[in-house]
């Protein structure tokens, strides 16, 4: 991704985690869920697991790297997306769940990915 407006760079950063992680064996349940307060942009089953997932892009690290840009209020939103989630989609749902980061730095051909598994505990 050279350039564009944020919302098209973060649909491409999304699409581009989503085929990653589904590569390694998750699956996806929903994409960017919204509610009051909050957004997740990947839901995804990771086995018996429900996984909240982050994804962010970075072209460089002048203003931070991607994963520090999750921040404590982030952090906080995304924790009420997910309990707002479970509350109206899965209120008998008692399977374990975790929160990811995926983060994407670089410009293609060369873009790292990184998975960041349990990025925080809620």
């Amino acid at each position: 991704m050279k350039s564009g407006p944020p919302t098209a760079r973060g649909a491409w950063a999304e699409q581009h985690a989503a085929r990653y992680l589904a590569a390694a064996g998750l699956r996806i349940v929903a994409r960017n869920y919204r509610c009051t307060g909050g957004e997740i942009d990947l839901i995804m089953e990771d086995g018996d697991v429900l996984v909240f997932i982050e994804v962010r892009y970075r072209r460089d690290e002048r203003h931070g790297t991607a994963a520090e840009s999750v921040h404590t209020v982030k952090r906080r939103r995304l924790l009420h997306s997910a309990q707002h989630y479970l509350l109206t989609h899965a209120p008998q749902d008692r399977r374990p769940c975790r929160f990811d980061v995926v983060t994407l730095s670089g410009v293609a051909p060369v873009l790292r990915v990184e998975w960041i598994k349990n990025a925080f505990q809620a």
